[in-house]
């Protein structure tokens, strides 16, 4: 019943179509069911796309581009503004609904919530900054300038695990960029999709602007490759897993589009002697258990100097002790349960590799009975000693598994085991000892998109560029300069001379 008041208060059906275009929603295709992997609940019943519905969804915002482009930046930066507004309003609701429908803690929703308010206000004041750059030409009397012009159709494809936050980081950029946008959520997720497209579409019709200008379509991964090979669509932002990506690339590269990509992390801490070991030992707890292990930044392995390894061990198993595991409602508790049985078989899978690759258990894991919980997807958190080059430590497991790892030299010996998996996103050094903290921060040191000292891998700030390298996908979202991703690029050379004087200094006469 509490659920039922939780979806009337952000204007969800029970059982609801799943696509949104020109104030309408429709949907024809597969359904889609969402379970609560909280007490395995039913939430809803959410109808997807069919390809009718695609390009139904598609004309709209192709006919909103048109006029949406030439409204001036900063006015779209005032719709911008507006949605923070709206978020501000629903963030408890919407914060309850990550936390229902994906499992997070109650207070890890809340600041997914206030991550999208913050983009806005990030989008807000960038809408007025979107400089292009002048240089100085060779030929007299011409003037040589950069600009930049929106893409038109940008398609998000979004991950289970920030079920809104994503979708803001794009949207908020897309739009002050001067582009719409055609966004695909997780199908693990469906209803938090549905709950900012009408929060949204309150900012479009409050402002008597096109409903096509944000797009909502529902459906499974199919719908996802219709975004990817679609000519139209100028722009694939896709956040999931490396195999996802990699095929979202090659689709989206085979027609020559452009895509940004934020794909698998399997993120390390760097603990060498000269580190503060209470900082280290918050940063890992959290870093490996929160969202239980399910962010793209969680903290998958701890690299130790042999010097503090057996202290820092016993100071981690009596932390990993202390966890209180249960409904991520209830505030009290540290960790909630994985998205669904799917991720507890691939945490039990990991598991038989560590025991068949050597590993030992400082802190075993397991599975936690249903009938306490309601739901088949409550686990222990896990603590494996284990060698650097076992292959399940080159494995991304989205799971609250944590691999420990000794060292024994100096810090370059640390960063190159860091830095010989394949993913490239978030990485972290402890250390008070500026020598080891310069070098992991230099070219020839960490070869992460995201390089910490002094705290964990997870947890980024909406003012950074977020990305990573090697199998992350090289993209970038959020702040800095990760706008550009959203523009196309132009170089303008103006003559105001009487003459028509060639580079180079190349003659030519008639």
């Amino acid at each position: 019943m509490e659920h039922e008041k939780l979806l009337q208060a952000l204007q969800i059906d029970i059982n609801q179509k799943g696509c949104h275009s020109g104030g309408e929603w429709h949907g024809e295709g597969k359904k889609i069911v969402s379970y609560s992997p909280v007490d395995g609940s039913l939430l809803g019943t959410v109808q997807g796309a069919t390809i009718e519905d695609y390009e139904r969804l598609l004309d709209k915002a192709e006919d909103a581009f048109e006029s949406f482009r030439i409204i001036p930046a900063p006015k779209r930066g005032e719709l911008v503004r507006q949605l923070g507004n709206k978020l501000r309003e629903k963030k408890f609701q919407l914060g309850q609904l990550v936390s229902l429908e994906m499992g997070k803690s109650l207070q890890e929703g809340l600041g997914e919530v206030q991550e999208m308010i913050d983009i806005c206000d990030f989008a807000v004041g960038l809408s007025r900054q979107l400089y292009g750059v002048t240089m100085t030409s060779e030929r007299p009397s011409h003037r040589l300038y950069e600009q930049y012009h929106p893409l038109g159709v940008v398609g998000v494809i979004s991950a289970f695990n920030f079920p809104v936050a994503v979708w803001s980081w794009n949207v908020a950029l897309a739009w002050i960029c001067g582009n719409v946008c055609i966004w695909k959520p997780s199908e693990k997720t469906p209803l938090c999709g549905i709950a900012c497209q009408q929060i949204i579409s309150e900012v479009l019709k409050e402002n008597k602007m096109s409903e096509g200008v944000s797009c909502l379509l529902n459906g499974d991964s199919e719908v996802g490759k219709w975004l990817a090979d679609d000519q139209r669509i100028a722009l694939v932002s896709a956040t999931g897993s490396t195999r996802m990506g990699k095929d979202v690339a090659k689709r989206v590269g085979a027609r020559l589009g452009k895509s940004l990509l934020e794909l698998g992390g399997n993120n390390a801490i760097i603990i060498t002697p000269n580190a503060d070991l209470d900082t280290a030992l918050m940063a890992a707890v959290f870093g490996a258990i929160g969202t239980c292990g399910q962010r793209c930044t969680s903290t998958r392995r701890l690299i130790v100097h042999k010097d503090i390894f057996e202290t820092f061990k016993d100071v981690l198993k009596k932390a990993y002790a202390q966890l209180r595991i249960g409904n991520p409602l209830d505030e009290k508790n540290h960790m909630g349960p994985l998205i669904d049985e799917d991720a507890v078989t691939m945490y039990n899978e990991a598991r038989k590799q560590v025991d068949s690759q050597g590993g030992s258990w400082l802190v075993p894991g397991g599975l936690l009975d249903k009938g306490s919980y309601g739901s088949n997807c409550y686990v222990k958190p896990a603590i494996a000693i284990i060698d650097h080059d076992a292959p399940i430590v080159h494995q991304e497991t989205f799971a609250p598994i944590l691999y420990l790892i000794q060292y024994e030299g100096s810090v370059e010996e640390a960063i190159a085991i860091q830095n010989e998996v394949k993913q490239g996103l978030s990485s972290s050094i402890m250390s008070l000892n500026m020598r080891e903290t310069e070098t992991f921060l230099s070219h020839w040191g960490s070869d992460c998109g995201i390089a910490n000292v002094n705290i964990g891998t997870s947890g980024a700030e909406i003012g950074g560029a977020f990305g990573g390298e090697k199998e992350t996908g090289g993209g970038r979202e959020s702040g800095s300069d990760a706008w550009k991703a959203y523009m196309r690029r132009q170089t303008n050379t103006l003559n105001y001379s009487k003459e028509l004087p060639l580079a180079q200094g190349i003659v030519f006469d008639l």
